[in-house]
């Protein structure tokens, strides 16, 4: 696991590539390298978590030069593979066959790999080119800046070590608190600065001096799936065994992330049958606070017999977390929990741990969220995509547009609401209902909100987060599943609820499902200190400079909240408090120099 970056066709210091290294050596602090050539550079952050003594980056092989972030799980298989061919090897890490998978495929080696990476390769056989790629799923992020007019790129695995180089700005892009509102964070390849996008998921970009980007979306093979509830758990389960064995090797310790519902319970529980005296982790707050888990997830270490770490974390510290929080994830994120997720691997790094298996994904793939029910649930001939798209928000669309300022208002009115752009995707999808919802949650939501969060804010502590229900097996399976083997009845997960089954604790099974988050709601009330400190970061000043919000209107929701506390109005301040965090750690004092200008095409 690491941090890459470079650039290609331009003129970069050796300052500059030091310092984006410097600005992501949490997430690779045991080397930091790189290798420049005529108008190109590509750097690496390492974690050492395979071969610890070999694993040297920039891996090189002739005039092929790659750098790389992830873990390939198959990479023993490759080498092997690649022996055979004639290539030779001084190590055994993973990313070390690269090269030669490159040299014996091209731009079609990323379809050998099965793991989650972003690689970025330099080939001067020919026309020089760069290759970057990404992974089915989107688990390992590559941001990137594009000069079409000097024909200059720029990538880097995060977005404070990227503004770094001097070409690129850190100019917000005028729609992007729409967009965040809307839908808790950007969705799709724009980010919240204007002239930076992400790669998305399954991506190759094929990078010529002559052709500039270009970019392959692949198209994974797909699944057949059962179409019985017994024989799908069974599969299920099956191939969350063999993904989740093959994800606790590693050469340092594995441990596994236990928030005590249904999807890290069964991850612990398969990772407990592989690793010996497996250590656990989970997450409370200080004090008496709504939706505790802790009781679940010790249930689940005892069935399991895990070593189980509880930690818990003071609210009377938020205020002083929140900026690194910020920090670190690059552009806004409205999910409470980025603030727990933060402190719960700088826990794990504290214990000696460098890789952790999570439950991350299961609720996306196999239709666990409650907005998903509630959109099936509707009657045929009735529209369910408003309903869906405001459990999507942060702010629904009609309270947003109170609080922005008649400038911004205006704006947004003109060119568009970020719903408007969503709810226009989804009903042109010519797909089954949950079909056309799953591929908005796995290929839009899942990447950008959720993994992204889990990637920077571990990596922040120099720690591995492993996904197994991420596996392409997995996801292939999962997609493949008929819609009632998902959610019928009322039930949802109903496949991955039968795989657990015999491996939890029935108070486990049988719990309401609850999100593992962040109580916002008790803990932005008179006498909180979080309160408190969105009164300090809100004021009307501020919010007068930035010019995209009405101070009164503002106001107005800080006095609702102190008056009659309720999730609505909490998560409206908290989400407002992140964005000026995000405006202050990376716009400063700056204030907006141009009125909003209409006509601006989506």
């Amino acid at each position: 696991m690491c941090r890459i970056f470079g650039h290609f066709d331009a003129d970069v210091t050796p300052h500059e590539l030091k310092t984006v290294a410097a600005l992501q050596r949490h997430g690779g602090p045991d080397a930091q390298t790189h290798v420049t050539g005529d108008g190109w550079g590509l750097g690496n952050n390492r974690l050492a978590i395979m071969d610890l003594d070999g694993g040297d980056q920039p891996y090189v092989l002739g005039d092929i030069t790659a750098v790389f972030n992830g873990e390939i799980y198959n990479h023993q298989e490759l080498r092997d593979s690649l022996v055979r061919r004639g290539h030779t090897f001084s190590d055994t890490c993973d990313g070390s066959i690269i090269p030669a998978l490159y040299a014996e495929y091209g731009t079609a080696f990323v379809d050998h790999l099965d793991g989650m990476f972003a690689v970025a390769v330099v080939d001067l056989r020919h026309e020089p080119r760069l290759i970057l790629a990404t992974d089915d799923i989107g688990m390992k992020p590559l941001y990137y800046h594009w000069d079409a007019v000097r024909r200059h790129l720029y990538f880097s695995s995060e977005l404070p070590a990227l503004l770094s180089f001097q070409a690129v700005r850190a100019d917000a892009w005028t729609p992007g608190l729409d967009a965040y509102l809307a839908t808790k964070t950007p969705f799709g390849e724009q980010t919240m600065f204007e002239g930076i996008k992400v790669m998305p998921p399954a991506v190759t970009m094929d990078v010529t001096r002559r052709h500039g980007p270009r970019m392959h979306h692949r198209v994974p093979t797909p699944a057949q799936a059962a179409t019985d509830p017994q024989t799908a758990a069974d599969q299920v389960r099956s191939l969350l065994r063999r993904e989740v064995h093959r994800l606790t090797r590693a050469d340092v310790p594995v441990c596994a992330i236990t928030s005590g519902g249904l999807d890290s319970s069964l991850v612990t529980a398969l990772a407990a049958e592989k690793v010996p005296e497996l250590h656990t982790f989970n997450i409370a707050y200080r004090g008496t606070w709504p939706a505790d888990e802790r009781a679940f997830a010790r249930q689940v270490a005892e069935r399991c017999g895990t070593r189980h770490h509880q930690v818990e974390i003071d609210p009377a510290t938020f205020p002083d977390l929140l900026a690194d929080v910020v920090w670190h994830l690059g552009q806004p994120n409205a999910d409470p929990i980025t603030l727990s997720t933060y402190a719960l691997f700088n826990a794990v790094h504290n214990a000696g741990f460098k890789v952790a298996v999570t439950g991350d994904a299961a609720d996306e793939l196999f239709g666990g969220y409650a907005r998903i029910k509630e959109a099936l649930a509707a009657p045929e001939g009735t529209d369910w995509i408003p309903g869906y798209l405001q459990a999507l928000s942060a702010i629904p669309r009609q309270d947003r547009m109170r609080l922005y300022s008649p400038e911004y208002r205006a704006y947004i009115t003109d060119r568009g609401t970020a719903e408007d752009h969503l709810a226009d995707h989804l009903r042109s999808t010519r797909t089954r209902r949950l079909e056309t919802i799953t591929r908005v949650e796995v290929g839009q939501r899942l990447p950008a909100y959720h993994l992204r969060r889990v990637d920077h804010l571990s990596m922040a502590s120099s720690v591995e987060v492993r996904l197994p229900f991420c596996q392409p097996s997995v996801v292939r399976y999962a997609l493949a599943l008929p819609d009632h083997l998902k959610v019928k009845d009322g039930q949802v997960k109903r496949a991955l609820y039968g795989a657990a089954r015999g491996l939890l604790p029935d108070t486990v099974l049988n719990r309401p499902k609850q999100p593992f988050t962040l109580p916002i709601t008790a803990m932005l009330t008179p006498g909180q200190p979080l309160l408190d400190f969105a009164r300090d970061m809100l004021t009307a000043s501020r919010i007068r400079a930035r010019g995209y919000l009405d101070p009164q209107a503002v106001n107005r929701l800080l006095a609702a909240q102190q008056n009659t506390p309720d999730d609505r109005s909490a998560l409206a301040i908290w989400s407002l408090l992140i964005h000026e965090l995000w405006q202050e750690q990376f716009q400063g004092g700056r204030t907006r120099t141009h009125q909003f200008a209409p006509g601006v095409p989506a």
